[in-house]
């Protein structure tokens, strides 16, 4: 802001004006006489003139005085220092070529090739500094400041009166570069006929100012003012943001921000629409001693539309510490309809669901324990496009969570090492539907990690899963009634896990290559699947994150049935300068041919597909992240993921891709996915730079989803950002929808954005 700039310079030149020491009483042994090693009264010596205050009782800092001459006349009672004289105080230093201070009229002149540096590194040059009235008072003739951030000013005059208010006429501020001598003028520039700023109230004040570009004066205020930097935040209206959509068509938002308290504030920002009349938009965030709250929410009436008239989102966010180990939250994420927002750009407009939340947590220690509801509302219009019947499933069907309360305990290690690990899981869910489920589980393990002499690194995890449900209507197949019962289950299961790690280096990199067994014995079992739904462990897939873990489900619902044998390496190489690669494979062989887990996946037979991950950082300019699923049979691509970036800051690219293959075996048909990312970066010059994205479906049928790109010009003050983006979609009701927004800001002072 442009407070930054002038209120630093009057900051910096106080650096030995508030002083209000009483007179210098130098002596010198003779008359006139020259000696820069004169002997000065420590008590009362020309390093006054930096105190903050002359009172004895107070802790000063210390004062280094340097100078290669130092004169005193006791006739006419005056000091003089004279010749590189450097005055250091708490890490601010003034230089000046001759230093004068006249006892009679208790005033003091510094003069020539003044230079204050200040400790963020801010440099203030005059040739003429006075100070008077017990040093209180100071005059300054042309001025001028450089900032740490290399923003300058220049000022005619600047007074500092007694009340510690200080005045600056004819100023001219400007961030960017210039150089007078070469006939360069700033980009744009500030000037005012004079700055003033009231101490006491902590107001800067401005009269006559224009804003200059390119010498060329475009606007002009006769007074404003703002809050001094010392302020941290006061009320008053924000920057305006302007911009336009296709649903909203031109947009003006306002913004006022209103400083409630210390702790608590509210940001009242109305957008005026060309098309769609107000949108009314707000935040309020408050602290108190051991908590946060934040609300946000916008409402917009259509009445042109065949949709609810009354539209609208809540996003809302709280947490309490109740006492030091119990911590209260809530999330409550609302939207009006699955297009709200999408339409109006706002935040989780690509998301399927909003969640919102209730919970208590306890830690302590090595355990934890939570109670939490949850609460679903649908907003995915993607769904809805592509598979209707589902979607009106789920919309009508909805979820409620309450409660669902886990706890974990875990021992102390005995002198082995060995712990046991206690988990309960307590949840209560209901559909709009009208079935329900309660369920009960816990999970008893033991666990010993154990590292031979050899190296081999071993973990050993004995567990024993108990469930109890309670089940309402619940509809295995449609060709079978609803259930209601109270089915159970206990699921043992032992596993054991190996590795050995072998290293290799050398002078210029260092390999590790670490083979890894994972052992898993369970009963096959039954997961009644016909008793009990799945509400937790639907999202299954078999991948390098999961290949090598006990129970391969996310959820509780679901047990991982079956014996089998994982095997798979790691292997890793580091540079002893730069770069990184490593790359992972594993595949597990079932004993059982199906299993529950299996049939999620679609993977019958013993042998699993082959999973990996490979990533490579070898250089600056190339970063790659990769994982993949193999067929076990013919080496086709279940699974792709691939995200890369290569180039250097002046010219790169960045690709993004996935393939999904379709499982019709999950509890959820999941479709075929095919997506590719692409964004280039490219800086045309020092200033200009461009940035290009597309979004596009690879499947049958598909296309672009979504493209767009922005035009940046930046410098050392001023920045141009124009974004234009366009989303394709086949709903009608979002067909070829764009954005186009442009935000402009002169650095230190502000500027209208979107």
């Amino acid at each position: 802001m442009l407070k930054k700039g002038i209120y630093l310079s009057l900051v910096l030149m106080s650096f030995a004006l508030s002083s209000k020491a009483e007179p210098i009483a130098g002596e010198v042994s003779k008359r006139q006489e020259s000696n820069p090693h004169v002997t000065i009264n420590p008590e009362r010596n020309i390093t006054d003139i930096l105190h903050v205050s002359s009172s004895k009782d107070e802790q000063e800092p210390d004062i280094y005085f340097d100078a290669d001459e130092l004169i005193s006349n006791e006739i006419e009672k005056t000091i003089e220092a004279s010749g590189n004289v450097v005055i250091r105080r708490e890490n601010l230093t003034l230089y000046t070529d001759k230093l004068l201070y006249d006892q009679k009229n208790n005033t003091i002149t510094a003069t020539g090739n003044i230079q204050l540096v200040e400790p963020d590194g801010a440099r203030i040059y005059s040739d003429e500094v006075s100070l008077s009235d017990k040093l209180t008072q100071a005059e300054m003739n042309k001025i001028k400041v450089i900032m740490r951030d290399e923003s300058k000013l220049w000022a005619e005059h600047f007074h500092k009166k007694e009340n510690n208010n200080k005045v600056m006429r004819y100023v001219v501020f400007t961030p960017c570069d210039c150089c007078e001598e070469n006939g360069k003028s700033p980009l744009w520039r500030l000037r005012a006929r004079k700055v003033t700023h009231d101490a006491a109230k902590k107001d800067m004040n401005y009269n006559d100012a224009f804003l200059d570009i390119k010498n060329v004066p475009v606007l002009y205020t006769p007074f404003f003012s703002h809050p001094d930097p010392t302020v941290k935040r006061r009320s008053g209206f924000m920057p305006p943001k302007i911009g336009r959509t296709s649903y909203l068509g031109g947009t003006f938002q306002s913004n006022y921000f209103w400083d409630i308290s210390e702790h608590a504030d509210l940001l009242f920002s109305p957008t005026l629409t060309a098309d769609k009349g107000i949108v009314w938009g707000g935040r309020y965030r408050g602290y108190v001693t051991k908590g946060y709250a934040e609300i946000e929410g916008t409402y917009l009436r259509d009445d042109n539309r065949e949709r609810p008239k009354d539209r609208g989102n809540v996003f809302a966010f709280g947490r309490y510490e109740l006492t030091d180990k119990w911590v209260f939250s809530t999330h409550l994420n609302y939207a009006s309809d699955s297009l709200y927002l999408k339409e109006l750009s706002l935040d989780k407009d690509d998301q399927a669901w909003l969640t919102s939340d209730i919970s208590f947590e306890r830690f302590e220690n090595r355990n934890y324990a939570s109670i939490q509801s949850y609460y679903y509302k649908l907003i995915s219009y993607d769904l809805r496009l592509n598979d209707k019947a589902e979607y009106k499933r789920l919309k009508y069907n909805k979820p409620l969570v309450m409660p669902l309360a886990e706890a974990e305990f875990i021992s102390e290690p005995s002198s082995i090492g060995s712990y046991f690990k206690n988990d309960f899981s307590l949840a209560s869910l209901y559909h709009a539907g009208g079935m329900g489920s309660q369920r009960a589980t816990m999970i008893n393990s033991f666990n010993l990690p154990w590292t031979s002499s050899f190296g081999e690194r071993y973990k050993i995890v004995a567990s024993v899963k108990s469930d109890a449900y309670h089940i309402e209507e619940y509809q295995y197949s449609l060709k079978k009634k609803d259930y209601t019962g109270n089915p159970t289950r206990v699921f043992p299961q032992l596993g054991i896990e190996w590795k050995l790690p072998f290293v290799k280096a050398n002078e210029t990199s260092r390999q590790i290559i670490e083979p890894v067994v994972v052992g898993v014995l369970a009963p096959n079992g039954d997961n009644k699947p016909h008793r009990i739904p799945n509400e937790d462990s639907q999202d299954v897939n078999l991948e390098d994150t999961n290949v090598l873990d006990l129970n391969r489900f996310a959820g509780y619902d679901r047990n991982d049935t079956g014996s089998r044998i994982s095997y798979g390496f790691n292997w890793n190489t580091y540079g002893n300068i730069m770069g990184r690669t490593s790359a992972f494979l594993a595949q597990s062989y079932q004993f059982n041919k199906k299993t529950t887990f299996s049939d999620y996946t679609e993977n019958t037979g013993h042998l699993s597909d082959y999973v990996g991950r490979i990533y490579a950082a070898p250089a600056s300019y190339l970063n790659l992240t990769y994982r993949f699923r193999l067929d076990r049979e013919d080496y086709r691509f279940k699974y792709n993921e691939l995200a890369a970036r290569l180039g250097t800051n002046m010219l790169n690219l960045y690709v993004s891709y996935i393939f999904l293959q379709k499982n019709r075996k999950a509890s959820e048909i999941i479709s075929e996915r095919k997506e590719l990312y692409t964004a280039i970066h490219a800086a045309l010059t020092r200033d200009w730079s461009v940035n290009v994205y597309n979004r596009q479906d690879l499947s049958r049928g598909g296309g672009s989803l979504e493209h767009g790109g922005n035009l940046i010009y930046e410098d050392e003050c001023f920045m141009f950002v124009t974004n234009v983006k366009k989303y394709n979609s086949n709903d009608p009701d979002l067909d070829d929808s764009y954005e186009f927004n442009f935000s402009f800001y002169l650095k230190t002072l502000g500027g209208l954005g979107s």
